[in-house]
């Protein structure tokens, strides 16, 4: 039992650019996913299919094939890559910002859904009678809508981070597992069961990657079920 706590400095790394990666991912994507949540929710336009189906693609998409497009995207030759490293100085190729944008783009459609849906359960007559007693479309949205799927919009934070926490393939693909940078936990558990000796330690960050993402996983429950008794 000691050994499978027994963490060595290169463990409490990967755990620790774990969570970071994930928090970054989940803080970055969160009011994306009120945007896009809403917009599914409230708003009738051209290409609202299309555009949901685009948002849910990664659930669908082999985790490579998404890395290798955000490769192609914002590798220092992207289109997109290439003006931010020119102009702005930021590279997401081989950093750990880059495994946060690979997180993000993979946890984004578990962060939408639940958004989606708790706006869906918010009657759409409450802000119709605030704009009519003078609040503004914004104003009303912040103080009526936004406050009244709260806990769907913290249930869609915490399944992202879970997802965050856990994303592996677009990540290697993406960023590679350079230790310090872009090795998270699942990265590191991969290397290890590569090298000889390595199954003790890969086991304890897989007993820590699955608590965590158990207690992650309870709280949005937790967090469902109370809103599910609100209704």
């Amino acid at each position: 039992m000691r050994l499978l706590f027994d963490l060595s400095p290169d463990d409490l790394t990967a755990i620790f650019l774990s969570l970071k990666v994930a928090s970054a991912a989940t803080l970055f994507s969160l009011p994306a996913a009120v945007f896009v949540g809403y917009a599914l929710a409230r708003w009738s336009f051209p290409g609202r299919t299309a555009v949901n189906a685009l948002v849910h693609l990664p659930l669908v998409l082999p985790p490579v094939v998404t890395g290798f497009a955000l490769l192609l995207l914002f590798g220092r030759r992207g289109p997109i890559g290439g003006f931010l490293a020119e102009y702005l100085g930021v590279v997401f190729a081989f950093r750990w910002t880059g495994a946060a944008l690979a997180a993000a783009v993979m946890s984004f459609p578990l962060m939408v859904r639940p958004v989606r849906l708790a706006f869906e359960n918010v009657d759409p007559r409450l802000s119709t009678a605030a704009r009519s007693l003078g609040a503004s479309r914004l104003w009303a949205f912040a103080l009526i809508e936004l406050p009244l799927a709260a806990n769907g919009l913290l249930v869609g934070a915490i399944l992202g981070f879970a997802k965050a926490l856990g994303e592996f393939g677009a990540t290697i693909t993406f960023v590679s597992s350079i230790p310090g940078e872009t090795r998270t936990i699942s990265a590191a558990i991969y290397a290890l069961l590569q090298a000889p000796g390595g199954d003790i330690s890969a086991l304890r960050l897989a007993a820590i990657s699955a608590a965590i993402a158990v207690a992650a996983l309870v709280a949005s429950e937790a967090l469902q079920a109370q809103l599910g008794g609100r209704k």
